[in-house]
């Protein structure tokens, strides 16, 4: 079990706590939300907000992408059957009311909501729901390849062309309002994986009009399908546009639950920290994300709000064995040793976030306190070099331009100071930058020629199989890392009953992932935004669950 906490800073540096629980939870599920607090009818959201982001979406269909500037548009869109609660970290109803498991754990029945309509005022129901797990459990190979950023693979491990390696196996309508989901083999993890964005359910009408599994569009370098430009779900606003300066979405007047005060959103993207800040400061934007090292005690002294999230993000720079001669250990923890992660955390990450020796946060149970750790020992590292034969080949090293994101708060200036402390043991770096926006992502996560990259993994439930499994649990092209003994591992961990043996399983695969070097963990970053004097409170998550009916403006 773990717990967090967020501090909110002043001029006067005063602090307001708020704690919030992340923990793993399979209990029975609390009341629905009501449509206010005190049981009366909610006044109509009046205000526009304007919140500032790193980048544009790469795509709004959540089932497509991994991209959290994509979710956290889509977050307020769709839906899933359940969600989390921000002060226990406990699954809670959403668009199923309740649940329970039987059959030692491989079937889940729902309760649907009652009354709920999809933004283009079709019913959500049993058959509903059915369509999109079937949709994410048939997506062709083709489709695959085109989107690296599928969840469902990583999850569920397989899909129906390959039903035997697959943890679901279908999705079948009781009645118009219950749906049970049946599993081939047990899943501890299951209902907070639903929690994911990636399995908040679309509209199926919407899905079929735009030929939603086509992706015949370009956005920002991204092939993406028409769905992916105007999706349709539940949540509390709907899609309204996405212009070339920023996406918009409106109240939705037919929603269950709570409204909030906001009518419209903007979410307009400045891919610097400081335009962002001049931004706040000059009322165009009512706050941000992604406040970084270099302009968080600007804020600090000008009496910005600012709101700082727990760690719960690994940043990493990743190592393709895929390409010569990074198949040689000796290689790779030649890379571990030439990196200083201290030097990099106290020139660009906020105070008090920590070095990171493996891929999973302190917080969550499977942290291993005895993972194996190479250190900073640039004199090593050439020894190292020089027993592995390099003769100093040339590495293709790809960084992103122009992205923030909560685990990388400042790519180009990361990459040169790494590349750097490279250099300096013996390696011959080739700079290869990527706009973030013309398909980084995707280059860094396909087969390709590349040596490293920078990346990170931002957990969106509180389970060490979120991060192990994603990264680490069957091959990715990412890594060129293949070893069946760590996949193994890893998937009878995530089928273990919470407890003791279960931490221990995790525990030990992080040791083993650390001592073999697939990627060096550099940091759990601290991330933080700023909020205008118009905020009085807003829904900070570490797993950024932040959905805008819970923004509080001040009278």
């Amino acid at each position: 079990m773990a717990s967090s906490k967020m501090r909110r800073l002043t001029v006067q540096f005063g602090a307001v706590f708020v704690a919030l629980g992340l923990t793993a939870c399979t209990g029975t599920p609390g009341p629905p939300p009501s449509s206010s607090a005190s049981g009366t009818a909610a006044a109509e959201p009046a205000a526009t907000f304007n919140f500032g982001t790193a980048s544009m979406p790469l795509g709004l269909d959540p089932a497509m992408t991994a991209d959290s500037e994509s979710y956290r548009v889509t977050r307020q869109v769709l839906e899933g059957l359940v969600g989390v609660d921000g002060e226990t970290g406990q699954t809670t109803p959403l668009l199923a009311t309740e649940w329970k498991d039987s059959n030692n754990g491989l079937s889940y029945d729902f309760t649907l909501r009652s009354n709920v309509t999809f933004h283009d005022g079709t019913p959500l129901d049993a058959t509903a729901v059915c369509a999109n797990f079937n949709r994410w459990f048939t997506f062709p190979s083709d489709l695959r390849k085109q989107a690296p950023g599928i969840s469902f693979q990583s999850v569920f491990k397989a899909y129906s062309d390959e039903p035997v390696f697959s943890i679901f196996k279908d999705c079948k309508v009781i009645n118009a309002s219950d749906v049970q989901i049946n599993l081939t083999r047990p899943f501890t993890g299951f209902l907070q994986a639903l929690t994911l964005p990636a399995f908040a359910i679309s509209s199926p009408a919407a899905l079929e009009a735009q030929k939603a599994n086509v992706l015949d569009q370009v956005r920002n370098g991204q092939s993406v399908s028409a769905y992916a430009g105007h999706p349709v779900g539940t949540g509390p606003y709907q899609f309204s546009a996405w212009d070339a300066d920023k996406v918009t979405l409106s109240s939705y007047k037919g929603y269950w639950g709570n409204r909030g005060q906001i009518a419209t959103i903007n979410f307009i993207p400045y891919d610097r920290a400081e335009t962002r800040q001049q931004a706040l400061l000059d009322g165009k934007i009512d706050a941000y994300d992604l406040v970084t090292s270099g302009t968080f005690d600007q804020l600090v002294k000008k009496g910005v709000q600012i709101i700082q999230r727990d760690p719960f993000s690994v940043m990493y720079l990743g190592i393709n064995q895929a390409v010569a001669p990074l198949e040689k250990p000796e290689v790779r923890q030649a890379i571990e040793m030439a990196i200083d992660k201290e030097a990099l955390i106290r020139k660009f990450f906020i105070d008090n976030t920590a070095q990171a020796s493996q891929f999973v946060p302190p917080k969550l149970s499977g942290f291993n306190n005895n993972a194996p750790s190479l250190g900073y020992n640039p004199e090593k590292a050439k020894e190292l070099l020089a027993k592995a034969g390099y003769k100093g080949e040339e590495l293709k090293f790809y960084y992103p331009l122009n992205a923030t994101r909560a685990y990388m708060p400042t790519p180009e200036k990361i990459y040169a100071e790494i590349s750097r402390q490279l250099v300096a043991v013996g390696f011959n770096i080739k700079p290869v930058p990527v706009d973030w926006e013309q398909g980084y992502l995707q280059k860094v996560q396909s087969p390709g020629d590349r040596a490293l990259h920078l990346l990170g993994w931002n957990g969106s439930y509180a389970d060490a199989d979120n991060f192990l499994g994603p990264l680490f649990g069957e091959t990715r092209a990412e890594f060129g890392y293949s070893d069946s003994e760590v996949f193994h591992k890893i998937e009878r961990a995530r089928a273990m009953p919470d407890g003791d043996d279960r931490n221990a399983q995790y525990q030990a695969i992080n040791a083993e992932i650390a001592a073999s070097v697939p990627a060096v963990p550099i940091a759990f970053p601290i991330s933080a935004l700023a909020l205008s004097d118009k905020v009085e409170s807003y829904p900070a998550s570490p797993v950024l669950n932040e959905v805008f009916t819970n923004v509080r403006l001040k009278p």
